[in-house]
């Protein structure tokens, strides 16, 4: 993984098991849940998931890059005077957190722990 590269996208779903059914019967790709509210998926050429969500109004893409340094990053951001819409937090093996752009969109930053 190289620092400053899109690493995963995540799209929003509220039925991840309609989706699963449908990517994976059109697509074949495989599935992995994490937990009842997420789902990746593998042989897409891309690292991708899905996230449960109550509603979605609107297009709910969340770009994801990785960077080693997640909390130097963090701080360019601050820096530059953008937002940090979820603080940093861990999940197994991970730490990560969003941020939002110029234009309003958010996305996130991981590394491996």
């Amino acid at each position: 993984m190289k620092n400053n590269t899109i690493d995963y996208v995540e799209f929003g779903s509220t039925n991840l098991s309609v989706t699963k059914k449908f990517y994976s019967e059109v697509f074949w790709w495989e599935f992995k849940d994490f937990w009842e509210t997420y789902t990746a998926f593998s042989n897409s050429g891309l690292k991708w998931g899905f996230e449960l969500k109550e509603s979605i109004k609107v297009w709910w893409i969340l770009i994801v890059l990785y960077n080693e340094c997640l909390e130097e990053t963090k701080s360019k951001i601050l820096e530059a005077g953008w937002k940090i819409t979820i603080d940093i937090f861990s999940f197994p093996g991970w730490k990560r957190f969003e941020f939002s752009d110029p234009v309003w969109n958010v996305l996130a930053v991981w590394k491996e722990l």
